[in-house]
């Protein structure tokens, strides 16, 4: 592991971020999920399908 990594988890430590931001981000993740379970449930929109283009020299 890195050294940084002990010196930010020490920072941490001595100020845990606060509940707001833990919420925050937490509920950013929940959202990323709900995201990609919808999207596996039910597949891609049309619209959002990439569409391969053939270069013909």
């Amino acid at each position: 592991m890195n050294p940084r990594w002990f010196m930010r988890m020490s920072k941490w430590a001595r100020n845990p971020p606060s509940a707001k931001r833990v919420k925050l981000v937490f509920a950013v993740v929940a959202i990323c999920i709900a995201v990609v379970v919808i999207e596996k449930l039910f597949g891609m929109p049309d619209w959002m399908q990439i569409e391969r283009v053939r270069f013909r020299p």
